[in-house]
């Protein structure tokens, strides 16, 4: 099942694992920097599970895959996995997963005013979409992204 929004879709990829089996991975003692690696980079500071990370509801999330652009500017790309917790109470500026009147999931920056609720693209092209006040909209927090990096195909580099 897939849906589309102006220029974004997004398609469901399934509920959250319930007790999901443990999978804890090393993490690096240090942050890792975006110039020059640390002379402390051979140290570890214990272990991560990416489940305990990202699912705090396991009943109440869910897993939807990004296809588009319109969110760039707050770091959601096109094939991302969007984390939606549906039981997060959603605060002004939130990125979320809202539906409205029968129309397909859209992810947008929430902004509540005090009479209305407003949805904001990350993309100035984009017009925000005004709802009344007594309009029916769900609205789901996006709680997570997550993003696999793709290696460009036949790229042959050679370590020195």
């Amino acid at each position: 099942m897939s849906f589309s929004t102006a220029a974004t879709t997004f398609r469901l990829i399934g509920r959250a694992a319930t007790a999901p089996p443990r999978r804890p991975r090393p993490v690096g003692a240090v942050r890792a920097q975006l110039g020059f690696p640390s002379q402390a980079e051979d140290y570890e500071d214990g272990e991560l599970d990416l489940n305990e990370l990202l699912i705090r509801n396991e009943p109440s999330t869910y897993f939807y895959r990004a296809s588009g652009w319109s969110m760039l500017q707050v770091g959601i790309c096109d094939g991302d996995i969007l984390v939606v917790d549906r039981l997060v109470r959603v605060q002004d500026g939130d990125i979320v997963l809202a539906t409205w009147e029968g129309n397909a999931p859209a992810c947008k920056i929430a902004r509540l005013r005090s009479d209305h609720l407003e949805l904001h693209s990350a993309n100035p092209e984009h017009a925000p979409i005004v709802f009344a006040a007594d309009a029916d909209v769900q609205v789901f927090a996006v709680v997570g992204v997550v993003r696999q990096v793709k290696r460009e195909r036949h790229r042959h580099v050679r370590a020195r």
